[in-house]
């Protein structure tokens, strides 16, 4: 087999052990099984990551750019503030929830992190990455409208975090392989957007028009 250098061959083992652990969960994912996956030999496993934890942070620094990748990729519209929001709400949720897996993935990393400091550590940064690329969205679509924010926008993101993540949490455990959210998690997430855009203008949250979660893909 020709050689290839190491800088091409840990994204290969990357997304060997993601494609692995998306359909068989963590514990599954062995260097004998990750090296199986992508066919090499596992030393080249052990080789290109030193310990679990050089390699879990990979897995989880790939997961995390492609999540927040996506999101920043999502054009917000030529709506009102709110109506903008809720567009880019609608884009973070098909990213969280999309059939690829990477949510249960994430989620799995996640709970191992209650129990693993090393894990802890990696899902830490994790968060702090992802609350701070929504302080930036917040700023950035407040400033396009030319608009002050009535707090802060990092404790508007960590409220919206904190329920966005229920919600993900919810769904995924309800749902079977291929179902739609159920009406209470669309409508429990339309009143979060409304919520975090009354933080935002510091206005009372406007309720939702009646059967306006439920009239459009995703959301």
């Amino acid at each position: 087999m020709a050689h290839v250098p190491a800088s091409e061959r840990r994204p290969q083992l990357v997304q060997a052990a993601i494609d692995l652990m998306t359909r068989e969960g963590i514990a599954a994912g062995s260097t004998r099984a990750i090296a199986a996956e992508l066919g090499v030999a596992q030393a080249t496993v052990h080789y290109t990551f030193g310990t679990k934890k050089d390699l879990y942070r990979a897995i989880v620094e790939r997961l995390t750019s492609d999540f927040v990748g996506e999101v920043r990729a999502a054009s917000p519209g030529d709506g009102a503030f709110g109506e903008q929001v809720r567009t880019l709400v609608q884009a973070l949720w098909e990213a969280a929830t999309g059939e690829h897996g990477h949510c249960v993935l994430l989620s799995e990393f996640g709970a191992l992190a209650l129990r693993d400091p090393d894990m802890r550590e990696i899902m830490l940064e994790m968060q702090h990455d992802i609350e701070g690329t929504a302080v930036e969205m917040l700023d950035a679509l407040a400033a396009a409208h030319g608009l002050t924010l009535a707090l802060p926008a990092r404790r508007i993101a960590v409220h919206f975090l904190g329920g966005f993540d229920g919600l993900t949490a919810r769904h995924l455990t309800l749902r079977n392989p291929g179902d739609r959210p159920d009406p209470d998690t669309l409508e429990a997430l339309e009143l979060l957007v409304a919520t975090t855009v009354g933080l935002c203008l510091g206005t009372p949250a406007a309720r939702p028009e009646p059967g306006w979660h439920g009239d459009r893909d995703g959301l």
